[in-house]
């Protein structure tokens, strides 16, 4: 019987030695930090539902290590397309948002979304929305203090993210923002999205299937399709018309796609005000599709983003 208990008893410990904690056996784990500067850390974290690892950047709060056992609200920050895998740097390298958060307590979240991923679920490839928004979040909570005041902004593809993700998920976000987003899908036809998608050698209807027979997946996931489910959020959006605006070179030509992504967001906002949904929009005529107007954009809708999230200056 002693030696039975004995068995036992190391069997016991060599289990416990050899499973891994609860947290690195099912959703994401960082498995790599790196602090870059006084506030700016980049994680590279291991996610189930992309099947790969993802790069995050977060920009620490204010008072992050004068309060350590706070909880802090968040603001994500998405990407758009075409950057690679590196898209979560983007918010970092082209802007000065470090600077304009830097008197602010909001943990500001700088997630990878894929070069063409459309912060969706695909049908036959990655989870990023799962990632997102059930990963991620859990990961930010549990180790950085991650509190449930959530706001969302991103540019392009993330303009898309930031509204789709809001309208889907009633309250999980206080307030968003779309700077020249992909934010009508079928607007005059799926070959936006679908141009886009292809253009990294993936196949499209891997996304949301097929445009007509699949209508339904792509309204669920379209915030001009959705727009009603964005009652009760404060959103912002803001766009050019693609003209050489003064934020760009002396020789800048027009620019098509800013021109046809204004279009859309001057549709969702007539689809917003036909609802009664208020809605507040910088549509500034001149502008291509670029990252000066997409900083200054942020410059404008923080207070907005930052009075959902604290009801005052955070």
């Amino acid at each position: 019987m002693r030696t039975r208990g004995l068995l036992l008893t190391l069997v016991l410990l060599f289990s416990l030695v050899l499973t891994p904690p609860a947290s690195a056996t099912r959703g994401a784990w960082v498995v790599d930090e790196q602090r870059l500067g006084d506030r700016l850390l980049e994680l590279t974290v291991s996610s189930e539902a992309v099947g790969h690892d993802i790069g995050v950047r977060l920009l620490l709060p204010r008072d992050w290590d004068r309060q350590p056992r706070r909880d802090w609200p968040t603001l994500y920050l998405l990407h758009g397309c075409c950057d690679g895998d590196t898209g979560y740097r983007s918010w970092t390298d082209k802007t000065d948002v470090e600077e304009l958060t830097a008197r602010s307590n909001v943990l500001v979240v700088m997630p990878e979304a894929g070069p063409a991923g459309f912060y969706s679920d695909w049908r036959s490839g990655p989870a990023w929305e799962t990632f997102h928004l059930t990963e991620l979040r859990r990961l930010l909570e549990r180790q950085y203090r991650s509190d449930d005041r959530r706001a969302v902004a991103g540019l392009s593809m993330g303009g898309f993210g930031a509204l789709s993700y809001a309208a889907r998920h009633p309250g999980f976000f206080r307030a968003a923002a779309s700077y020249s987003g992909v934010v009508h899908t079928t607007y005059q036809g799926p070959d936006l999205v679908q141009g886009l998608v292809s253009g990294w050698g993936l196949d499209p209807d891997d996304l949301w299937g097929d445009p007509v027979a699949d209508a339904g997946t792509w309204a669920a996931h379209n915030p001009y399709d959705l727009a009603k489910r964005l009652r009760g959020t404060p959103l912002y959006l803001s766009t050019g018309n693609g003209q050489p605006g003064p934020l760009d070179p002396p020789d800048a030509q027009p620019d098509s796609l800013e021109r046809f992504l204004g279009e859309e967001s001057v549709a969702l906002a007539e689809r917003l005000r036909a609802l009664r949904i208020p809605v507040t929009t910088d549509f500034y005529g001149p502008g291509r599709h670029a990252w000066p107007y997409w900083e200054r954009a942020l410059h404008d809708s923080f207070p907005l983003l930052e009075r959902a999230l604290c009801g005052h200056r955070c």
